[in-house]
């Protein structure tokens, strides 16, 4: 049932996933679409970087589920094979290749794993409130590992398939992992600062220990957003005439939205950017 507001009663909490926040931060036309419009628009194809990265990730996540005996790089490249996400690619012939190449990615990153170190957990949901927001989201990989001062804290685990060298900046300045940890923290009531990108095609592992004031300014930042957000939201539920939409949900033309699922619907995305192809975003193979 929808919660009722009267005047001088506190606002209901704003139910958010840290994908909704960044959304609106990147384009309030494609929230819109996105989130609120019904029926929402027609997306455009799929895109070949997002069916491998979730092929990577289904099978990593396949793999801590299997027996003990059983997790081994071979089991993961075959986990990889059987849960193949063939769209978005040009033709089989180059779905082919890269499941090739992400079989071999995936048995590589595997192999520097101990079996038997088990995660806190896999693919699991955490979540947190304030007197602002409530706020959920899906950790890739949750460990529990002892600190340099001997206690037993939570790392939140996210693991990486794109072309995108990765930095420091992007551990650190990630609105995503920074409430992941919170949330973590909050629901285990077990300390958790550290957040990794692991980048499965450089096997490289970005890191960044937050402290308790950097996590308080993401958590400051995601309900400023989330404060604007409901506001919009608000405009929409009461009825917005078409020509007002755009002054709510502006749009935000740049060269990124060649990238957009909305871009056929979109006139100033249509002269910023030229589409891009579904296979175009993925890691060139040599």
């Amino acid at each position: 049932m929808e919660q009722l507001e009267f005047e001088g009663m506190p606002r209901r909490l704003y139910s958010c996933t840290p994908t909704r926040l960044t959304t609106w931060l990147d384009c309030p036309r494609r929230y819109r679409m996105t989130y609120l419009d019904r029926p929402a628009p027609q997306k455009g194809p799929a895109w070949g970087h997002n069916s491998l990265g979730a092929s990577v990730h289904n099978a990593l996540a396949g793999w801590w589920r299997l027996p003990l005996p059983r997790r081994t790089p071979d089991a993961a490249g075959a986990l990889l094979a059987r849960g193949w996400i063939g769209e978005g690619y040009a033709d089989d012939q180059q779905s082919a290749r890269y499941r090739e190449w992400a079989r071999r990615m995936v048995e590589e990153y595997v192999a520097t794993l101990d079996p038997a170190d088990e995660p806190t957990g896999v693919e699991r949901t955490v979540a947190t409130r304030t007197d602002l927001i409530a706020v959920s989201g899906r950790i890739d990989r949750l460990d529990s590992r002892v600190s340099p001062a001997g206690d037993t804290e939570l790392v939140v685990v996210d693991y990486k398939t794109g072309r995108h060298v990765l930095t420091v900046d992007d551990a650190r300045g990630s609105l995503a992992l920074a409430l992941y940890a919170l949330a973590a923290s909050r629901s285990l009531r077990r300390d958790c600062r550290r957040v990794e990108l692991h980048h499965l095609p450089t096997g490289q592992v970005i890191a960044w220990e937050h402290t308790a004031e950097s996590l308080a300014r993401h958590l400051t930042r995601a309900e400023d957003i989330a404060g604007e957000c409901a506001d919009a939201d608000d405009q929409m539920r009461a009825g917005l005439p078409p020509g007002k939409q755009d002054e709510v949900f502006p749009p935000r033309p740049s060269s990124a939205c060649g990238w957009c699922d909305y871009l056929r619907h979109c006139e100033q995305g249509r002269l910023a950017a030229t589409p891009r192809k579904p296979w175009e975003g993925l890691t060139p193979l040599a």
